[in-house]
This record gives structure tokens, C-alpha cells and sequence, in this order.
């Protein structure tokens, strides 16, 4: 062997050693989601995009299902030294883990970033417990009343119907039941539980006081606006209970064609979209007794467990994730708020508010979006909640009784947990 080809062969050897050290070096970041779909693929590009101007930092991404399933997958993995680095958790169930010391105090970061002062105040807000910041807002939210204005008209109603009260909304789900049903079509999805909040708040109450924590599940407010919900189904069966046992089967027959109304999360937005078209009429929330939406969706949190330079890596993408760039890809990708006060002025979200009709709403209903209550006990309530609500919407419980029964359980449940 010749002594060039020798000289050659060895530095080709430690180019590749060193492409290997680097490879090894770079710093792993497990982090566990709930987006599928096209709100999946809008997550990709948004990982992808931090990995290009990040390479020694790899995001680990996984899709684990609904933010129930991340809630019970996670209190599975922390005793089994499984959990992931980065998690997305829902906005009023993240206390669980932060009370308990399990996910990392953030504020150092959050402090010492700049694009804190970019956020809206409802996003730098939203991930707050104690004066501590626990999540930094990825997927923000409300929710919003969608429907079809093609069932609308061949219903005889017209596309500018009032559907600002309860009795508005109840009297187009009957027309439409009426005029529609045998060809299977119902007047209104069974609001999923995020809905079913908002509507409690437009009824002028709360399930839970977001600044004293008081339980507010057998106030007068809240029950009333239970029973109204709850006639939806088994008195005036103008929504299907298939929409109550589960919730997305009422989502899935809105984007069917089958449901003339659906009250759902602005992250809906792009897939109503692509499925109805032209047809997708985006209105607010109703104002039954006051106009009030919760803020809904998720952020991001870092366990306690990683390392801290797992820590330091995974903030930078929680960081990446709220910029500018990637919330305006965010947002004309899935409908979701934007978190960033800048993202709207960029191409891509300009292009998604002049060609979108309707992904504006709920950007419009921020003046009366509040943030929800976050204690413990609000993850056991919420779990609790969907039982209590199919019972009742199935008739199988008396409204005032369960929900009354229901406060009970919950104060005692937050006795117990001692948060």
C-alpha cells in the first residue's frame, strides 16, 4: 500500500470518527405530543425547522394520543423512569405535575428570553401557577360555533341566522332535526367538554373560580346551563348520543355532512375546512347571559427528571416553537390562536387570514378569553366530568342532582389531594 493512499485512508478515518463524535454529541430531546393528522404534519415542519438551525439538537417526537391519554401515559412513565423530556400538556391539567414538583420551573428561561415580551398577555399568563411559569404556549385556542351553510339553507335558514343564545341555537338544531332528519341528518353536535365549558362561562359562571379555586360545579349558572346542553340530546334529540359516549363521533359527522352546527376548538378550523369548503360558516361563541370563552389547548413543559442540558435544549425548542416564524406556520397550518404578537404580520399567516374566512374568529373573541382554573384537582375533575355529563345528557341522572353530587366529590377529591 502506498504511503498517499495511506495518509489518505487515515484521514478518512478520522473524518469519519469525527462525524460519528458529533453525531454522539448531539443532545436528544424526547418529546411527546397529541397532533396527528394535518395539525401532525404542521408540527413536522416546525420540528424540522428547528433541527436545521439546530443541529446538535434532535427532537424525538412522538404522537401518544388525546391530552387524557398523555395525562394517564405520563403518571404510568414517571414511577417507571420512562417520561419523556418535553410533553405537551393541556392548560388546566399541567398543575398535576406542577404541584407536585414534577415538571421544571421555567422561569429562569422564560425571564431571561426575548420573545417573552412578543407573547400576548393571555399566552405569557396561561402557563403561570404560584407566580412560576410551568408551560410556555404552543396550541392555543378557543372554542367557536362552526356550521354548514348548506344544510342551513336547505333547512330554510339563512346564513346571517341569530345563534347568539342558547334558545337562537336550540331553535335552528330543531328546524334543522325537522327538515333534515330523515335524511339523517341532526341538528347539532353534543358539545365535547372544552365546548361545554365555554358554554357554562356563557351562561355567566365557571366549574371552577380560576383566581380562588372555589368550585363553582352546583352554582345556579352552571346547572342551568347543564340542563341545557343535556336537552340538546334526550328532550329535544336534536343531537345524536353517539356525539355524548364519544366525543369525537360528533366532530367526525360534522366533517360528514350529517350535523348542521358544531361548537368545537378553533383547531378544528383547517379541517372543517378542507372537508365542507365553501360551506364552513365560523361564528363565536353564543352570549347567552354574558360573552366569555375559556382558553383552551396546551404547552409545553419540561420534566424535572432530564438532565439539565436536556433541559437547556428542549427550552430552546419550546422557545423556536413560539417565535414569529413558527406560530404563524402554526397557525395557517391548523387555525390555532396566535400565541406571538408578531406571527400575524408574516406572509404566511397574512395569506391564511385573506384566502381563510372564518380563522379569524376567534382571534377576534380574545377580548373575552380568560384563562381557567389550574389546580390539582382540575385533572381529577375533568376526568370525572365526562361520566357526570353522560349521565345526564343520556337521562340517565337528574341534571341539578348530579351536578350537585358532583361539587361534592370534587371538594372532597381537593381536600384530599391538598392543593
Amino acid at each position: 500500500m502506498s504511503q498517499k493512499l495511506q495518509t489518505t485512508i487515515a484521514a478518512s478515518m478520522i473524518a469519519l470518527l469525527a462525524s460519528v463524535g458529533v453525531a454522539e454529541a448531539a443532545t436528544t430531546v424526547k418529546f411527546w405530543h397529541s397532533f396527528n393528522k394535518s395539525n401532525g404534519e404542521a408540527l413536522d415542519k416546525i420540528i424540522a425547522g428547528f433541527e436545521t438551525a439546530n443541529p446538535d439538537i434532535d427532537i424525538e417526537a412522538e404522537y401518544v394520543g388525546s391530552y387524557n391519554d398523555i395525562i394517564a401515559k405520563l403518571q404510568a412513565a414517571i414511577p417507571a423512569r420512562r417520561a419523556p423530556d418535553a410533553v405537551i400538556l393541556e392548560v388546566t391539567r399541567y398543575g398535576l405535575f406542577a404541584n407536585n414538583k414534577l415538571l421544571t420551573d421555567l422561569t429562569p428561561y422564560f425571564d431571561a428570553d426575548p420573545l417573552k415580551a412578543d407573547l400576548y398577555d393571555y399566552a405569557r399568563e396561561v402557563g403561570v401557577i404560584d407566580g412560576k411559569n410551568y408551560v410556555v404556549p404552543f396550541n392555543s385556542s378557543t372554542p367557536v360555533l362552526y356550521f354548514n351553510k348548506d344544510i342551513f339553507a336547505r333547512a330554510g335558514l339563512s346564513a346571517d341566522t341569530p345563534l347568539k343564545t342558547f334558545a337562537d341555537i336550540s331553535a335552528a338544531a330543531k328546524t334543522i332535526s325537522e327538515k333534515l332528519g330523515s335524511e339523517g341528518i341532526s341538528g347539532i353536535a353534543a358539545p365535547g367538554q372544552f365546548a361545554r365549558w365555554g358554554l357554562v362561562m356563557a351562561n355567566d359562571s365557571e366549574m371552577v373560580d380560576p383566581k380562588t379555586g372555589e368550585i363553582l360545579l352546583d352554582k345556579p349558572n352552571t346547572i342551568e346551563a347543564y340542563q341545557w346542553m343535556a336537552s340538546l340530546v334526550k328532550d329535544d334529540k336534536v343531537a345524536s348520543p353517539d356525539g355524548v359516549t364519544e366525543e369525537d363521533n360528533g366532530r367526525d359527522a360534522f366533517l360528514a355532512k350529517k350535523v348542521g352546527i358544531m361548537m368545537n376548538s378553533t383547531g378544528n378550523y383547517v379541517g372543517s375546512k378542507k372537508a365542507l369548503g365553501d360551506n364552513l360558516a365560523v361564528r363565536p361563541m353564543p352570549c347567552n347571559k354574558t360573552c366569555s370563552v375559556p382558553i383552551g389547548g396546551a404547552g409545553i413543559g419540561i420534566m424535572s427528571t432530564s438532565d439539565k442540558d436536556v433541559q437547556d435544549a428542549a427550552y430552546k425548542f419550546i422557545s423556536y416553537a413560539a417565535s414569529p416564524e413558527a406560530n404563524a406556520t402554526w397557525f395557517a397550518g391548523t387555525g390555532y390562536l396566535p400565541i406571538n404578537k408578531k406571527s400575524a404580520d408574516l406572509p404566511v399567516a397574512k395569506e391564511a387570514l385573506a384566502t381563510q374566512p372564518g380563522i379569524d374568529v376567534a382571534i377576534e373573541s380574545l377580548p373575552v378569553a380568560h384563562g381557567r382554573a389550574r389546580t390539582t384537582v382540575v385533572t381529577w375533575m375533568r376526568t370525572t366530568e365526562y361520566k357526570m355529563w353522560e349521565a345526564m345528557a343520556l337521562g340517565q341522572r337528574n341534571v341539578e342532582e348530579t351536578m350537585k353530587d358532583f361539587a361534592v366529590q370534587t371538594r372532597a377529591e381537593e381536600k384530599r389531594v391538598g392543593h
